[in-house]
């Protein structure tokens, strides 16, 4: 049947009608009065959205361009950086630092576990000359379901004081980031996640730290040079086009957010994430992330004796519901189902419903009939 498609991965997310629909409008000018209050409005979300003071600049890119693009405003080639790696993106970050010119120390951890924030700080004290310039970390690490514990590094690194360089990409807009709280210098995301938007723009927030480091790093860069974006933004413009359609489906998205709180926007994920969690035991198919790390927007999954990539197919095939696959080496390994942006109780009772009965058409054993949906209800009526 068509148009009964379920996005159920952790991005692109699901979008809300009234945002795909705020795209059909005609497109105004992007150096038009009209195109500067409805940035500025959008501005004034996405400072809500990121507990910031600071501007939030607004890139046309992915969430690895603005993730690039606040890695080469801060740092200059040579400079000494330590990065946490436990997952797919992770290993992006030692990349795209090693493709700069950067000298990089990695902290690594096995795929699933998270980051161990005394690890940091004992690489952070032990460099009493001070020549780590910045630690990066993926908060919410898509590939694996891991939740990093970010305030407890972003602690370690204030008190060495390095930058701290966040990819929030999979968290803000499904838990806690209080940018200016939490003391993070540089947090980069994109508005396929937790923003309900299709894929496009890039935001990336810098606090007056971060700034301070624009002054004297030296990697070339120029589309992604954030030294103009931000005197763009003073006058709610942008130095270069934007993506004007996704503009108006981001103002939509965000009052949306707004209405709905964002305690309300947390505790949402956080009910989600449990019931699949639940759902998953009660279906005896072993949860690659434990509970103490478990991240609110995708659950990993590795199920025994029915292999994951059949799973994918039937639920994909027979349900019309895609669910993410392992990366890397843990390609065919794992299935990871999002529970990220506009997502409902529904969806997660839909998606629970028909992976049992996936299961029972993979002649699955070990798993009774009904008790995965029983055990997500019990866990959505908590």
């Amino acid at each position: 049947m068509d148009d009964k498609f379920m996005l159920m991965i952790p991005g692109p997310t699901p979008v809300p009608e009234s945002v795909l629909l705020a795209q059909a409008q005609h497109l105004i000018g992007h150096r038009s009065g009209e195109f500067s209050q409805l940035m500025g409005t959008v501005a004034d979300g996405l400072k809500w959205l990121h507990q910031t003071q600071n501007e939030v600049l607004m890139l046309t890119a992915s969430g690895t361009g603005a993730m690039e693009a606040g890695i080469i405003n801060v740092l200059s080639v040579g400079d000494r950086v330590l990065v946490g790696s436990n997952g797919k993106f992770g290993d992006r970050w030692v990349k795209v630092c090693q493709a700069f010119g950067l000298t990089v120390d990695v902290i690594e951890t096995e795929w699933g576990k998270p980051l161990n924030p005394n690890e940091f700080q004992a690489a952070l004290t032990a460099d009493t000359d001070k020549t780590i310039k910045a630690v990066l970390v993926t908060h919410s690490e898509t590939s694996t379901g891991v939740l990093n514990d970010l305030k407890a590094i972003a602690d370690h690194t204030c008190a060495h004081g390095a930058l701290m360089l966040v990819d929030a990409v999979t968290s803000l807009g499904a838990c806690n980031v209080p940018v200016d709280e939490w003391g993070l210098d540089v947090v980069a995301s994109g508005s396929q996640k937790g923003y309900m938007v299709p894929p496009g723009l890039g935001f990336v927030t810098l606090s007056d730290r971060a700034w301070q480091a624009y002054e004297t790093a030296n990697i070339p860069k120029f589309y992604f040079d954030l030294g103009p974006y931000r005197k763009s933004a003073a006058k709610n413009m942008t130095p270069f086009t934007p993506p004007v359609s996704l503009f108006f489906a981001l103002q939509v998205a965000l009052k949306m957010m707004q209405e709905e709180g964002l305690e309300q926007i947390f505790t949402r994920h956080a009910k989600l994430q449990t019931a699949t969690r639940a759902a998953m035991r009660a279906l005896n198919l072993p949860l690659f992330a434990a509970d103490a790390a478990a991240s609110p927007a995708v659950t990993a999954v590795m199920p025994q004796g029915v292999a994951a990539e059949q799973i994918r197919q039937i639920m994909r095939q027979e349900y019309n519901i895609a669910l993410a696959g392992g990366q890397d080496h843990l390609k065919g390994q794992i299935f990871r189902l999002g529970h990220l942006g506009f997502v409902s109780d529904r969806d997660i009772l839909t998606a629970i419903a028909a992976l049992e009965a996936t299961l029972a058409k993979l002649g699955a054993n070990g798993f009774t009939p009904g008790a995965g949906l029983a055990a997500a209800q019990a866990a959505l009526s908590a």
